[in-house]
């Protein structure tokens, strides 16, 4: 596992800060099966969780609610860890088969425990399916998916929802209410879910929306903080 921090910044622990500095971000290159996956941390000063984000497949971790809650959830004492896939380290434009998917996730574990915090795992879209379906071999504190895509657009009948409910640990789900992948109604009974309003499958909304876009990405940020200030108490992840 390599650190490589722009020039001029302080080292920054993963999950922590050095004494006497201020919050810095650092990045994280971990070797995986796929290749080289790369991971920036956004510390909390005294973590008390690690939230690690993966991204979707059609963008990286530059997507405004992986942006928004980067920027929000340290004060808030959680580390928050976005994740880029070894595809989009490599500059590819198309994302691999989801085992391969799984297997990168899979290896960046001992990276996300390392600063000996619980972790959750989540992401958006196809992000949120990888944290699902690998919950239990990863021992995932908990899962937040973002957008997640309940079915192609115009497909119902093709749902992944058994991806949500076989995740074994507790899920979120944060959905817009206009996203074609899934509305927050659709979802099956007893999903906890977090609607925003006017939200599509990437958290935009119209310009005349009654919800303007700081609004609803307020709403987004303040149900994930919600919701992680509500989780059990869990273990130290441990390497």
């Amino acid at each position: 596992m390599a650190a490589d921090t722009p020039a001029g910044t302080p080292a920054t622990a993963p999950g922590g800060q050095r004494a006497g500095t201020t919050r810095t971000t650092g990045t994280t290159t971990v070797p995986t099966p796929a290749g080289d996956a790369r991971v920036t941390w956004h510390p909390a000063p005294d973590p008390r969780l690690v939230l690690a984000l993966g991204h979707g497949a059609g963008g990286g971790i530059e997507a405004r609610d992986l942006r928004a809650l980067a920027a929000a959830l340290p004060a808030r004492g959680i580390t928050v860890a976005l994740v880029e896939q070894p595809w989009r380290v490599a500059g590819k434009k198309l994302a691999p088969a989801p085992k391969t998917l799984d297997a990168a996730w899979t290896a960046l574990r001992p990276a996300l425990a390392a600063p000996g915090r619980p972790v959750v795992a989540g992401g958006r879209s196809a992000g949120a399916r990888v944290a699902c379906r690998t919950a239990r071999t990863l021992g995932a504190h908990a899962v937040l998916a973002l957008a997640f895509p309940l079915h192609p657009p115009g497909r119902p009948e093709k749902s992944r929802a058994e991806e949500l409910t076989g995740a074994g640990v507790p899920v979120l789900v944060v959905q817009g209410t206009r996203d074609p992948f899934g509305r927050p109604e659709e979802f099956p009974p007893g999903t906890e879910i977090a609607a925003v309003p006017g939200g599509d499958h990437g958290f935009a909304v119209p310009k005349k929306a009654e919800v303007p876009q700081e609004g609803a990405l307020d709403i987004l940020t303040g149900a994930v903080a919600g919701w992680l200030d509500r989780l059990p108490e869990g273990p130290p992840a441990t390497v």
